[in-house]
């Protein structure tokens, strides 16, 4: 079920139940900038080697059972990709002469639709996307020209999108084994006016605190997105068990019977018996219909209770719950005169929560200001190409519960005789 070596990425490693495997490969898994630690957690307890993280990237090693559950199942990066050759270039002749090194006969069958969908350039002298696609794609086709001995390709066959990123000059390819962007679970069809993609919305949940014992409540949920990434955690729905992947139609380099297992294992780990108290709430009652539609979708519909309800109207009885949430960020002039009065009206909300914690993302710079209070902690994350803060007001932790103590008779011997005797 793993194919032989492919250049550039292998080595010996054990399965997961010791046995010898014959190689392992190096993956790439993009991020959001700020969040790569997050992205790193949850690579290493699938059980995978962590090889390196960089800004908006972490690689990892593993076996093709690795590409299968890393698609299923990572629920914070935006694609996988089978790095396939890393080598430095400052010229495009450099670029064209190692990209025709690397053995593309050994990923592409000879009707293999095959280009660079994106090329990235930062701090290098290669710095224009379409040039370094141009030249790449010459480069696979020369070689793909000298193993097969054929001068023109139908590409009529399986997609292999290409990536390339060029960092300080040294040049990282991989094919593309997810396809769609992993964000796209299918479950979202109606969205809000500035939604929040569900990678992200995921990631910044696993940045707080939160667990499915605690209370979770969006006050502007929108299309669901936050509620229904919580739901999906906690009945433990694995965010790409109901999607289809590239590399599905690779079965040159992936065994079917990977992606078989892969989605069988993902099955067998979902409970939506869990109980759990989520909430999303928003002003506009077609967006919570919407929300109630999509979190039907993702199979979670039965445990979040979603309302159409304004923020000053935020309130919950019980202690120690979590606020995650994006509110309006005033994209249009005209909303930004509206943002004073929201941003206070959703303090004095907050302040009406007893011993809760609170996590806003917004690029409202004066969130502070009319909240009313200082976050203990900030963290700067790129929303597509908006830059926005994720303000985090922690609250105190609950409890620890006290554990029951069965109770211990001890009996002297004239006591054990009279219970003998009843």
């Amino acid at each position: 079920e793993i194919m032989p070596s492919l250049v550039g990425s292998e080595m010996c490693i054990r399965d997961r139940n010791g046995g010898k495997m014959s190689n392992k490969y190096e993956f790439i898994a993009p991020c959001h900038f700020g969040l790569e630690a997050v992205c790193k957690r949850e690579i290493a307890d699938l059980g995978y080697e962590i090889v390196k993280v960089e800004d908006g990237k972490v690689t990892f090693a593993g076996d093709m059972d690795a590409l299968v559950r890393a698609n299923i199942f990572l629920r914070t990066t935006q694609r996988i990709l089978l790095k396939v050759a890393e080598f430095k270039a400052v010229t495009f002749e450099e670029l064209f002469q190692n990209v025709k090194k690397v053995p593309w006969e050994e990923y592409f069958p000879s009707d293999a639709r095959f280009w660079v969908t994106k090329a990235t350039s930062v701090k290098s002298k290669l710095f224009s996307p379409s040039d370094i696609q141009s030249i790449v794609k010459k480069a696979m086709v020369e070689r793909m020209k000298e193993h097969y001995h054929i001068n023109w390709f139908e590409e009529d066959g399986a997609d292999y999108p290409v990536r390339v990123i060029i960092y300080k000059d040294i040049v990282t390819i991989g094919l593309d084994t997810s396809g769609e962007s992993l964000h796209k679970r299918g479950y979202r069809r109606m969205v809000s006016k500035a939604p929040i993609e569900e990678t992200l919305a995921a990631a910044l949940i696993k940045l707080t605190p939160w667990n499915k014992s605690r209370i979770l409540v969006d006050p502007f949920c929108g299309s669901g997105t936050f509620p229904i990434e919580a739901a999906m955690m906690g009945a433990n729905i694995a965010p790409g068990m109901h999607r289809e992947f590239q590399a599905q139609n690779w079965d040159n380099i992936v065994s079917p019977k990977l992606f078989a297992r892969g989605f069988e294992e993902a099955e067998s780990l979902v409970d939506t018996s869990v109980e759990m108290d989520i909430q999303g709430y928003d002003i506009d009652p077609q967006i919570v219909k919407a929300a109630r539609e999509n979190a039907k979708r993702a199979g979670v519909d039965g445990l979040i209770h979603f309302q159409q309800r304004p923020v000053h109207h935020l309130s919950h009885p019980k202690k120690y719950g979590f606020v995650i949430t994006n509110p309006p960020y005033g994209e249009r002039l005209e909303e930004k005169e509206d943002l004073p009065a929201l941003y206070r009206d959703m303090g004095k909300a907050f302040a009406g929560l007893d011993g809760w914690s609170e996590y806003v993302i917004t690029a409202y710079e004066d969130a502070e200001r009319y909240i009313g209070k200082k976050a203990a902690k900030n963290r700067k994350i790129y929303n597509g190409m908006m830059k926005t803060y994720f303000y985090m007001f922690p609250g105190p932790k609950p409890p620890r519960r006290k554990k029951m103590v069965q109770p211990c008779l001890l009996y002297t011997s004239d006591a054990a005789d009279d219970l003998i005797g009843v």
